[in-house]
Formats: C-alpha cells, structure tokens, sequence
C-alpha cells in the first residue's frame, strides 16, 4: 500500500528509516544469533546425532506456524541427505496421520515457545507408545522440552523485527540448527556426492551429477575406423557422425584419434595415407562412471570439443560439449 503524501510528511522516524539499513540490521541480528549458538550447542546435539544416526525407522519432522514451514524444509534437507525422513502436520496428526508413525520411529517436534498447542496429541503419542521425542525450543522449561527425550535448545534471543513479535531469529537458528543436523549426519554416515545425485535427478544439479554413459554417444553414432582405413573412407566416416572425431582401433583397442586438427597437419599427403598414420596415439579419453561435470572440465583445461570414453582400453562411447549442453551440465 502506497503512503499518501500528507501520511509520508507525518510518518515517524521508524516509518521513514532506509530500508537497506533496516536489512543490515536483521541481518546482523541473525548473524549474531547464529554465531551464539555456534557458541553455545545444546548438550543433547551429539546424542541427538547418535540416536538418527542408528535409527531403524524414520525421523518424524512436526511443527505448525512459522516453525511448520521450517520443519517441512528440514525434513527435506535430512531426505535428501541420506536420513530418512517424514513431515507430519501435527493438526492432521491428531486427525489420524499419527498411524504414519510407526516402530523404529523418533519425532523431532518444534516450537519456540514448546507450548503449542497443536502438538499435544502428537507428544503423548510418543510418550504412550515410547517413540523417542526431541524438542526443539528456546523454553527449556516449556511443556515439550518437559516431555522430549533429547533437547535442543535453542538461546533465547530477541526477534529481529524491532517488536518481538515477528517470528525472524527464532526461525533462522531452527533452520540454522535443523541444516546443522543434516550435515553432522551425512558427515557420520560418510555420505557422498554420487549418494547426493541418486536424490537429485532432475534441474542443473542433476545434470551435474550425471554420469558420462547417461550422455556419450555409443554404437553407430560412433565415428570407429581400423588403423588400415584409407584417408578417404576415415573422411568419410568422420563427415557422417558429425562429431569432428574419428577413433582410430587396432582389433579391439583404442589406437589414437584423429581430429580436425589431425587433418590441417597433414594436408599435404592427407589421401595418401591410412587413419592409422594420421592419428594422434594415446588420446586423453575418459571412464563411462566419470561425472560429466568433470568431463567437462577436462574440456575446459584442454581446449578441446571432444573425448572418447574408454572402458579397459576399448572405445565404449564418444563424448562431445554439445552432448554436455543439451543435457545442461555446461
């Protein structure tokens, strides 16, 4: 909503402050409400760790409001980072989404005030049935830090919205603490960037995190001549696949390669000779389970277009940047 004039001439200081100021500000209040937890970890975070990291079953991530939203992304953070790991509103809980937790299970239940209301169904859930319950508050004292197993609380720090209202601080170190979970966990269960693709096949991420057999060009897209081939046959076989390549073979193996470049060099007696004469032997090539990000980064330092990919010395597959570009890994 836009200010009239005369509002505007009346607007207190507040009203009139430089917005860039007013997000410095936040900022640093929330950076500095990070830093004193970094400070001052809850006791119970290493046990915390222990007890997800052995965990038959699933972590049941719940919380409503502001500390809902948060929940759901720290639920998704811990999926996807090997944990396994639900979201359950805990109104719906109490509406029969309590039988979606089941033995093996523990709940992480958040709430800055550990008061609310709608996670009482939730927490006796647990306590009549012995399903492990972490807190997570800046109450220590509250109705939920009472009742968890394990404790994470958080410092009870001021909001940055200048009221003491606006949940802002709070929700910064709950996201804050939640990706520190994550991290620890995946850290204990030595999980890797190949286990971080299997989670994240689709966008820029999962093309990054393809591998070079999901984008070679193989069989008779493969522009393969026997070292005996004449020049022209090789000009041939080269001009039809398109690839600006031609992997020269001896039986079964890789003999060299013969690229444009090849081909400017020995111009002056080019169709007198055979593929294997003109080929430059032992070719950089790459492995069908390389990442094609770091096949294109052999490219990149290269300065080249084009690798083949070898598997025990046999040419398996061709691998150009166009290849990498349609699949959106460059």
């Amino acid at each position: 909503m836009r200010l009239s004039a005369e509002a505007m001439t009346n607007a207190t200081p507040e009203t009139c402050s430089d917005p860039t100021e007013t997000a410095r500000e936040v900022l640093r209040t929330e950076a500095a409400a990070l830093a004193a937890l970094a400070d001052a970890m809850p006791p119970d975070f290493a046990a915390t760790v222990d007890l997800i990291a052995t965990l038959p079953g699933r972590v049941i991530v719940t919380g409503i409001g502001k500390s809902g939203h948060i929940a759901r992304k720290i639920a998704a953070t811990l999926a996807s980072t090997g944990t396994r790991a639900l979201f359950v509103h805990p109104a719906e809980a109490s509406h029969g989404d309590l039988g979606m937790i089941g033995d093996g299970d523990a709940i992480l239940a958040m709430s800055n005030s550990g008061e609310t209301a709608e996670l009482r169904d939730i927490v006796a859930h647990a306590a009549r049935f012995s399903v492990p319950l972490i807190g997570l508050s800046s109450r220590p004292n509250s109705t939920l830090m009472q009742a968890a197993d394990f404790r994470l609380t958080l410092p009870a720090l001021p909001e940055a919205c200048g009221i003491g209202m606006v949940p802002t601080t709070s929700t910064t170190l709950t996201l804050g603490l939640g990706d520190a979970l994550a991290v620890a966990l995946l850290r204990r269960r030595n999980f890797r960037a190949e286990d971080f693709s299997v989670f994240h096949p689709g966008g820029k991420l999962g093309a990054q995190m393809a591998r070079v057999s999901q984008l070679m060009q193989t069989g008779e897209r493969m522009p393969l001549v026997a070292a005996d081939t004449p020049m022209g046959e090789t000009l041939i076989e080269m001009t039809s696949k398109g690839l600006g390549i031609a992997a020269v073979t001896d039986g079964d193996a890789l003999l060299g390669v013969i690229t444009d470049g090849d081909l400017r060099r020995n111009m002056a007696d080019l169709m007198s000779r055979n593929a294997g004469d003109v080929a430059t032997r032992d070719p950089l090539t790459v492995t069908p389970g390389m990442l094609a990000a770091g096949a294109l980064a052999l490219l990149n330092e290269r300065k080249i277009n084009v690798l083949v990919v070898c598997e025990d010395g046999r040419p398996v597959g061709i691998l150009h940047v166009h290849d990498l570009l349609r699949a959106g890994v460059a």
